[in-house]
């Protein structure tokens, strides 16, 4: 009696074939995790080295600071003066002091002059360079400069306070000179006008 019968032409003919496709997913699964942890590994040092230049780097910028903070305090009064000074001379080269004359001429009314005008700071607020002047006028009428000052403060470039006043009287006339603290913002999203070139010029001759 036949228990087992195996009708095929050729049987058994592919019995390797499995073996060998197990390999190669095997061999390709073990490449990709070789691939996977070598890239892991240049990752890992890519950021060590990352790190250790970042710590290099605030060890150089700590050292600078300490010092600089070394060289602060073995200035004497009178270097500490003179740099700030210089620092403060750097800050004024940045001043539009042509566009500031442009600007005065068109807020000043009738009746009031300039008499005075010194920077006291020049700073950044914003995108904005602002500055903050010890300004001086003459006038004999009161009355004009508070017009000035309104008109002053409802430009959007003027910040105008009134700290003073000082009567003054010669052998022709009497006259007031108002101090008042002036915080500048120019706009230089518009250029001067040629007209504005010209009083600057001929002011500055």
């Amino acid at each position: 009696m036949i228990t087992k019968l195996n009708l095929a032409s050729k049987p058994f003919r592919n019995r390797t074939l499995p073996y060998l496709l197990a390999l190669f997913l095997l061999a390709f699964a073990t490449a990709g995790t070789i691939i996977s942890f070598a890239q892991l590994s240049s990752i890992n040092q890519q950021a060590e080295s990352a790190r250790k230049s970042i710590e290099e780097n605030e060890a150089e910028l700590k050292k600078i600071k300490g010092d600089g903070e070394k060289v602060q305090q073995q200035l004497t009064p009178e270097q500490r003066s003179l740099l700030i000074a210089s620092h403060k001379l750097v800050a004024n080269k940045t001043f539009g002091w042509s566009r500031l004359f442009a600007d005065l001429e068109q807020i000043l009314p009738g009746g009031v002059s300039v008499s005075r005008i010194s920077i006291q700071n020049v700073y950044q607020d914003g995108d904005k360079t602002k500055a903050e002047l010890d300004f001086g006028v003459l006038s004999r009428d009161y009355q004009n400069v508070i017009t000035m000052i309104d008109n002053m403060n409802s430009s959007r470039i003027f910040q105008a306070e009134l700290r003073g006043q000082d009567r003054q009287k010669t052998e022709r006339t009497t006259y007031t000179e108002y101090s008042m603290k002036l915080i500048y913002s120019p706009n230089y999203s518009t250029a001067p006008t040629e007209r504005e070139v010209d009083v600057v010029q001929g002011g500055t001759q």
